[in-house]
Order: structure tokens, then sequence, then C-alpha cells
């Protein structure tokens, strides 16, 4: 694992395109090996990925994550083919989606995803089972709301399954909330709590023993926000600044791609 661990840049994808446009181009601007953009029930990230994909030749893209009891994996990479992502540069992010049996409908969603599609397939994983399931199985794992000491042990978890199935590691990602100034920071206090009430969720937090802001970094100034994701270095491959900002505007979101940029 590096110990200069790269950043990505990550939206939500019912943001307006404008600012999803402008955000991919400030990322390929200021140094982030990828863009990201979340998929939740509903939303169409791979629509546009598709549309920035020609604006940012240089960056990794990545969707985090599509769950399986909303998409199927047939139409996952129909989809895929259809938006015209580009494959040999994409992070296809699975997530289990609701309902029991996820680490089996997981682990079958990556072999069918694999029959279609020639990329890289990451799965959204917080628990062990899901982890060794990344290890056995996957070419990355997308972690999310956890600190850096949480990922460094989730990480052994991924690297002990991939050593017993006798395969590569694979690559480690993180989701890292960042908000920068105080109408940001609110509305990042507020999504916490809002995900402290998923009873899955609510079970992780409790597994690691802290609460959902505790995992973000948050500042007034960019060094503030620099110094934050330094604790990231050498816990992951990469941190994924997930944006998190008071109005979701252009501007907001370019101000905050460039105070988290790497190398600052």
């Amino acid at each position: 694992m590096n110990t200069s661990t790269q950043r990505g840049l990550g939206l939500a994808a019912a943001l307006p395109a404008e600012v999803i446009q402008a955000a991919s181009v400030a990322a390929r601007d200021s140094g982030y090996h990828s863009f990201w953009l979340n998929n939740p029930p509903g939303g169409n990230a791979l629509e546009s990925l598709g549309t920035v994909a020609n604006v940012t030749p240089n960056l990794w893209l990545g969707v985090g994550v599509i769950p399986l009891t909303y998409l199927q994996p047939s139409q996952i990479a129909q989809e895929v083919l259809q938006y015209q992502v580009p494959t040999d540069r994409f992070y296809l992010g699975i997530g289990s989606g609701s309902g029991p049996g996820g680490v089996e409908r997981v682990s079958e969603g990556i072999r069918m995803l694999r029959a279609e599609l020639d990329t890289t397939i990451v799965i959204g994983a917080m628990g062990p089972r899901m982890c060794r399931l990344a290890g056995r199985e996957a070419d990355g794992v997308l972690f999310n709301w956890l600190t850096p000491e949480w990922a460094r042990r989730s990480a052994e978890w991924v690297r002990e399954a991939a050593g017993r199935a006798n395969r590569p590691v694979p690559r480690l990602m993180a989701y890292v909330r960042v908000a920068l100034g105080d109408g940001a920071v609110a509305r990042l206090q507020e999504e916490a709590r809002r995900y402290e009430a998923f009873p899955h969720y609510a079970a992780h937090f409790r597994r690691m023993g802290s609460s959902a802001a505790s995992t973000a970094v948050t500042g007034a100034t960019p060094e503030e926000i620099q110094r934050g994701l330094a604790m990231w270095d050498g816990a992951v491959d990469e941190a994924i600044v997930r944006a998190i900002t008071a109005q979701d505007t252009v501007e907001d979101v370019t101000e905050l791609a460039l105070a988290a940029r790497p190398g600052s």
C-alpha cells in the first residue's frame, strides 16, 4: 500500500449537471486521481459519468455504489455500455442494497458483471464479512463513514482474505466526507444524524466506537482541511474527498476541490 495516499473527488449524483461538470474539470486540473458520483436508488450516476468522460481523459471515474437490490448486474452492464463510460478507467462500485443475503448477492453480482464487462469492480464494505468478500473476489473495496484507524483494521480483513485466496490485495479506497466552512459543517452534521438513524449504519458506528460526524474532515481554512486529510496517508490507497458544501453551487464545489487538492 502506498504511504502517499492518492485522492479522488466525489459528489452527489443528484447535483445539477453544470456543478458536476465544473467539479470534474476542477478535479482534472487539480491533480486528483479519480472523480466519483454516488448512486442512490433512482439516481443515474452512470449517465453523468459518461457525459464528463470526454473532458476528464486523465482521470479514473467511479460510481459509489450501485445497490444490487435496485439494479440487476445485467442492467448495470447495459447502462455502462449505453452511456459509454470508459471501462478501462472505471471503478464500478456495487453494494448489497437492503435485505438479507447481502454478501451472497454481491458475490453473485461480481460473477455476473465479470461475464459482461472488463472493468474494475469495487464493492462497498463496512463489516468484516463484506471486507473479506472483497479480499477474495473484488478488484477494489470502498469504505464509507469510518475513521483512518478503522480503515486500517478493515484493510486487514481484506488483506487476510486475499492472502488466503492467493490473489492480489484489492485497491483500498474510502469515502471521506469533507466540509469547508460553517454552512457546510452544519449540512454535514445533518447528514451524519440521518445516517446514524439507519440500523446497519448504527451498528457500524457502534462497532467502530465513533460517531458519524467524527469520521469527517472539517475546517474553516484549506490548511485545516489538508491537516485532516493528511491523517489518511497510508491508511488506504485512495481517499475520496466526498464534498459536502453549504449550497452545492459551482463556486462552493470548486472552492472545496481546491482546498482539498492533492499535494497542497
